[in-house]
């Protein structure tokens, strides 16, 4: 059977996939046509019902429930990880009111998370591709910039300063990990299919972790502007233990930040469960 597949270039999603998709684990039969996209360009083709599976942003997610369930497995979800607002200089979130704002799409949830931060932020908001949001910011194009990825280790080389960090916010204020993104399938490959590729997803990462050198080659070659250095510690904040199994804990944090979202009128209220296979009751 074939099942297209979506993930974006960064070194979490090529490391997470990477024995998928080299022979490096049986399949049972099911073969993948892969998309590499950057995640706002799936979180599109997620609206547009294009992809079997496909990474996307949690934002996007909220917007895509009746035709797409979350996997267990493979997600973007943990602590110290979340988006930053940095400037050229010192500044105040206040004072950003009304500003320029770049964010990398406003189907991310880093643009999700400066909304439920402060909504009046939304309207001076311009997007980006997230590889052009720093030099933006330190160009003066924008007057300040919401940076993802490994934006978190690089933004001090473009001489910029952190104004925000709102994945520090969401953990203070909710007591739950930062939820970022995730794998979904489409309902329609049913739950006995979804849990086999979540299953099949897991079995990936942990090779990739037994094997952490094998992958890098394939890793370079998405990732071409990255140093190694920066390449292995992008993996490590972002694939962790939630990427194995979201967990009850990891749930939680995806079903508040949708419920907060749809408590401001940004997200559509919940009414299918949000996970593909779940212990947590629709809303």
């Amino acid at each position: 059977m074939m099942v297209s597949l979506g993930f974006s270039p960064c070194p979490n999603d090529t490391f997470i996939f990477y024995a998928l998709l080299h022979g490096r684990i049986g399949t049972g039969g099911l073969d993948f046509a892969v998309t590499v996209r950057d995640v706002e360009e799936l979180n599109g083709m997620a609206l547009r019902g294009e992809l079997d599976v496909t990474k996307l942003s949690c934002h996007a997610a909220a917007l895509v429930l009746e035709e797409y369930c979350l996997l267990r497995s493979g997600a973007a979800l943990g602590r110290g990880c979340g988006p930053l607002v940095v400037s050229a200089g010192p500044a105040e979130m206040n004072s950003l009111r009304g500003k320029r704002i770049a964010v990398p799409g406003r189907l991310t949830t880093a643009f999700l998370l400066l909304s439920l931060y402060d909504p009046q932020l939304r309207a001076g908001a311009v997007t980006m591709p997230f590889h052009m949001i720093m030099e933006g910011v330190r160009q003066g194009v924008v007057d300040a910039g919401v940076v993802i990825h490994e934006g978190r280790f690089t933004y001090q080389l473009h001489g910029l300063k952190e104004v925000l960090d709102l994945g520090r916010w969401w953990e203070e204020s909710t007591g739950l990990p930062v939820p970022l993104g995730g794998i979904a399938a489409r309902r329609g490959l049913g739950e006995d299919m979804a849990a086999e590729i979540g299953r099949l997803i897991g079995e990936s990462i942990r090779y990739a972790r037994d094997n952490p050198d094998e992958p890098m080659d394939y890793i370079r070659s998405h990732a071409q502007e990255l140093s190694d250095s920066v390449i292995r510690r992008h993996i490590d904040l972002y694939v962790n233990e939630f990427s194995l199994d979201v967990g009850r804990e990891g749930e939680r944090a995806v079903v508040t930040m949708l419920e907060r979202g749809g408590d401001l009128g940004l997200l559509p209220p919940l009414k299918r469960r949000v996970f593909c296979q779940s212990g947590m009751p629709v809303p």
